[in-house]
């Protein structure tokens, strides 16, 4: 071993995300209330390939929910990992970012963030498909114990 760190990602990691998609989000009603009701709503996006191919970018349109999004993904070379900046045209405000790596088959993201002023740890989970990847979000309240599915978006390929 030359004690370098142990790189476990590539800037190709999100490549499977390249492209025009029609999403389809199911997000939960009410959280942290065992609330079962998820609203449905669709979505379209594009992702494009910036910096040398070592980042992307996510344009998303959510017409039916009144606003529109960015997720910036960068990758760092040093350690293999990914960091995602969300904002949206509600916000105008750069979220913190969810920072994490893909391993076996997953790329497992997490941050600190606030729900309606509480402090929650973030997860996100993508499952890379060349045609149909899955992303879902989670908040847990107490530090990583437990989790709650939130949100999540079914993308399906634009031919």
């Amino acid at each position: 071993m030359d004690g370098s760190p142990h790189i476990t990602g590539s800037a190709a990691d999100f490549d499977f995300l390249v492209g025009d998609w029609k999403i389809r989000n199911l997000r939960l009603k009410e959280r942290f209330v065992g609330c079962h009701i998820w609203d449905e709503f669709h979505a379209t996006s594009t992702v494009r390939k910036l910096l040398d191919d070592t980042a992307n970018l996510e344009e998303m349109d959510m017409p039916s929910q009144g606003f529109s999004g960015i997720t910036l993904r960068l990758f760092n070379p040093r350690d293999g990992s990914w960091s995602l900046h969300w904002a949206d045209s509600r916000s105008n405000y750069l979220f913190p970012p969810v920072i994490g790596h893909f391993e076996g088959g997953k790329g497992v993201f997490y941050g600190n963030d606030t729900d309606n002023g509480t402090p929650v740890r973030v997860r996100f989970l993508w499952t890379p498909s060349p045609r149909a990847p899955l992303w879902e979000q989670a908040f847990s309240k107490d530090g990583g114990e437990t989790w709650e599915t939130n949100w999540v978006m079914e993308f399906s390929r634009i031919a």
